[in-house]
């Protein structure tokens, strides 16, 4: 698996028309960086009420399956990290009020605030996820997608 290269230059660089620049990485690597699809996704990416999170998973998750009838993997790829990042944003600050883990970089960990709200986020964002990075076509195309332009490169 090739790791997620931080060094392109992704404001200037459009992976639709350079899929093979893109690395799926893992987890969330890139997802606010790779355009032209962090500019088309970000602004639906909502959790602070369920609501919110509901409105924004569904309308993140048609976009997953347009871009599944365009038959472009990276942004499917996208629209699952974002949705990926919905849930673990959203648990974090169902965890942590400020969303903030630690009281410094390096520091102690911060005590849990439980907070019902943002957890009832997180499991809308979960269930949405779960969905995209499940489905069988985007993971047939995940394994082309690597076979073609990672498992070889250096």
């Amino acid at each position: 698996m090739k790791p997620f290269d931080y060094s392109l230059d992704y404001a200037r660089l459009d992976l639709r028309a350079h899929p093979e620049l893109y690395a799926v990485g893992r987890g969330e690597q890139g997802v606010l960086m790779a355009e032209p699809y962090k500019s088309e996704i970000l602004p639906h990416w909502r959790f602070k009420t369920p609501e919110e999170a509901v409105e924004s998973s569904e309308k993140i998750y048609a976009m997953f399956l347009a871009y599944k009838a365009a038959d472009d993997f990276v942004g499917m790829d996208m629209a699952r990290k974002f949705l990926q990042m919905g849930f673990t944003r959203a648990r974090r600050y169902a965890n942590h009020k400020s969303g903030r883990k630690y009281a410094a970089p390096g520091g102690e960990e911060l005590p849990d605030r439980y907070d019902p709200v943002k957890a009832q986020s997180a499991a809308i964002f979960k269930k949405k996820w779960d969905e995209a990075r499940t489905d069988a076509e985007y993971l047939a195309m995940k394994r082309r997608h690597r076979e073609r332009y990672e498992e070889n490169a250096t």
